[in-house]
């Protein structure tokens, strides 16, 4: 007899239907998973299943001199990471000015905890928010530089059909909120990108006028005044909003 109820049939010994034929139906099915089978040192056990869950990626790539597209870009993040499956992960562009001369502007130091991004590494992400300061109501010549870079995969289309966002920093109300963002679709046009603005989504707040507040409808924004002025709160909730609106947006197109 076989421990736990069950019996193993002799090997020296075949049963009666084996030998006779008769078997029925019940006798010849598979030993199930569940019963480990002690025909030797080895015990055959069911395969647990995987408990990794892999995520969709929203790639947040930030170009910022003084934090304030900084301060966006950690805030989007946690709008991405409210959505579930979907995971916010944010990226540095390189800097181009030299040390001594960013000392005499003084632009505190980068985030040493947030990495720099290669443009290869975009083809990894299943969406992309590109944040960056203007420079004459364009993006700023570092992030330019970094779309600069992207001339092979612009050969291989390899960014074709990705889902993509823009949040800026202007140093005044008619310095650029929107033609920042408007001029640099040309990048994703040239691409092949899906350009995701937020509209008017975000409801009344896009409409209070209590308020001095960044932000428009083709993506979030603050103003950065001579450099000393913060992100309001209002200029966060937009850029909040806006990484679980892109989650959200890129997660419905992986899903149809």
């Amino acid at each position: 007899m076989g421990k736990g109820g069950g019996c193993v049939p002799s090997k020296k010994r075949q049963p009666a239907a084996a030998l006779d034929g008769s078997a029925t139906a019940k006798e010849n099915a598979p030993i199930p998973v569940e019963e480990k089978i002690e025909a030797g040192a080895e015990v055959i056990e069911p395969a647990a299943p995987s408990s990794v869950e892999s995520k969709l990626k929203i790639f947040i790539v930030f170009y910022s001199m003084y934090g304030h597209v900084e301060s966006l870009a950690k805030r989007m993040k946690k709008g991405v990471d409210d959505i579930e499956g979907v995971e916010g992960v944010l990226y540095r562009v390189a800097e181009t000015l030299p040390p001594e001369v960013l000392d005499k502007m003084h632009a505190p130091p980068k985030d040493s905890a947030i990495p720099l991004i290669s443009a290869a590494e975009m083809v990894e992400a299943d969406g992309i928010l590109f944040g960056f300061p203007t420079r004459y109501g364009c993006m700023a010549a570092q992030m330019k530089t970094f779309f600069d870079s992207t001339g092979q995969l612009w050969r291989e289309q390899k960014l074709y059909g990705k889902p993509a966002g823009f949040f800026v920093s202007t140093g005044s109300q008619g310095g650029g909120q929107e033609t920042t963002a408007w001029t640099a679709i040309t990048l994703l046009t040239h691409h092949g990108m899906l350009f995701v603005p937020i509209g008017y989504t975000f409801g009344a707040g896009m409409f209070e006028m209590d308020e001095i507040r960044g932000g428009s409808p083709y993506g979030a924004g603050v103003f950065a005044g001579d450099g000393t002025r913060q992100a309001s709160e209002a200029e966060l909730a937009l850029a909040e909003y806006q990484g679980k609106y892109m989650a959200s947006v890129v997660k419905k197109l992986v899903q149809t």
